[in-house]
């Protein structure tokens, strides 16, 4: 080698034969991929002179340095140890060195502090750094989400922690996320849009211990952004959930028809399109809709956005239950059109009220329109 190279191989020999730090040489390896065939030589001829001494150790030396390794020899092996080191470290040796002759005839030589950079990265070493931006997402943006990102936001509020969080849908992720929340069955295609951030799976949005660690978490920092969750509200909460679009007492039917019923009474009302309905059911196939608490929220896929006329809620109540796969039972049925932020509020409140198993067993079961329409729509 040469250059910075050269001057760190003695330091790096020492830091790994006498403090057994061994991933010391990986970014030398990275620098030169045919030295992997040099650790492997060297390895296989260690053990092999091992297994002709017959020498082993009487337990696993921790950190890996020569001393550890003698101080694990048993009595009568130490021939046989130190010639497992010896013949290693010279079969390595020889064989590297041929590869680094070549690879310098051809003239390349990467950068160590880049290969050392890469160790990291291939190591999946996490940069410790402040989060001021968290990512809630889930296929189209405007459902689970909101409701996800909406609790989140009120137990960082409430803990006094000012980081910002808001919602998206999954290919709409923003390159300067830090960190993403998606459903488990999305959290792929989170990683393809954001492959820098930290990444965290949930199978419920709205009930999920995973905020509570996440907020002790973000408790211990230092400072944060402040929190940008000003939104500009351009339909009033009376415009966006009507008393009439909340149905109680509903007799239960299958998954697809109570899709299909909610969808309708979105188109009704005038929120979105007919084709809406078959985005609502496409939704559904990817991953359920439902949410945890005995609550489902049937919204259309990302494509179909462009038959959202404006922001609308429904909400559909079912006494014995509807059927949404997996076991999980659904009383209530909040249909959802979202076109831009207007939804939000109305989503949060409802966030928030089902947070509490108990309130959220009082909606199943109540039989007040009006007592769900406040709750929903009130102001904080």
């Amino acid at each position: 080698g040469k250059g910075m190279t050269k001057q760190s191989a003695p330091g790096a020999i020492i830091i790994h034969f006498l403090g057994g730090i061994h991933e010391i040489y990986f970014p030398y390896v990275l620098m030169n991929p045919l030295l992997i065939l040099a650790v492997i030589a060297g390895g296989a001829s260690g053990v092999f002179t091992f297994s002709i001494f017959n020498a082993g150790l009487v337990a696993a030396p921790s950190p890996g340095s020569i001393f550890a390794l003698l101080a694990m020899t048993p009595k009568g092996g130490f021939l046989g140890v130190i010639l497992g080191v010896v013949v290693a470290a010279a079969v390595s040796f020889l064989v590297a060195s041929f590869f680094i002759k070549v690879k310098k005839d051809d003239g390349g030589e990467e950068d160590l502090e880049s290969a050392k950079e890469k160790v990291q990265e291939l190591k999946g070493k996490k940069i410790e750094k402040k989060i001021s931006k968290i990512v809630v997402a889930c296929d189209a943006g405007m459902g689970s989400s909101a409701m996800g990102a909406s609790t989140l936001r009120n137990k960082l509020k409430q803990a006094g922690v000012d980081v910002e969080v808001v919602n998206t849908a999954i290919d709409q992720i923003p390159g300067d996320a830090e960190l993403v929340i998606s459903h488990e069955s999305l959290t792929q295609r989170a990683k393809s849009y954001a492959p820098k951030a930290e990444h965290i799976s949930i199978k419920d949005f709205i009930n999920n211990p995973v905020y509570d660690q996440l907020v002790s978490k973000l408790k211990g920092q230092d400072e944060f952004q402040k929190e940008s969750l000003t939104e500009e509200v351009q339909q009033e909460n009376n415009e966006i959930l009507r008393r009439e679009n909340i149905r109680l007492g509903l007799e239960s039917l299958n998954k697809e028809d109570v899709i299909k019923m909610t969808g309708q009474l979105l188109v009704n009302s005038g929120y979105v399109e007919e084709r809406y309905i078959q985005g609502m059911l496409d939704r559904e196939k990817i991953t359920t809709t439902y949410i945890g608490n005995g609550i489902a929220i049937p919204h259309g896929v990302g494509s179909c956005v462009d038959s959202i006329k404006k922001s609308g809620i429904v909400i559909l109540q079912f006494p014995h239950g509807v059927d949404f796969g997996d076991g999980n039972t659904a009383y209530l049925v909040i249909g959802i059109a979202g076109k831009g932020n207007d939804h939000l509020k109305i989503l949060s409140n409802i966030a928030t009220s089902l947070e509490d198993e108990k309130v959220a067993q009082e909606l199943i079961s109540t039989k007040d329109v009006q007592s769900i329409y406040q709750m929903f729509t009130l102001d904080e």
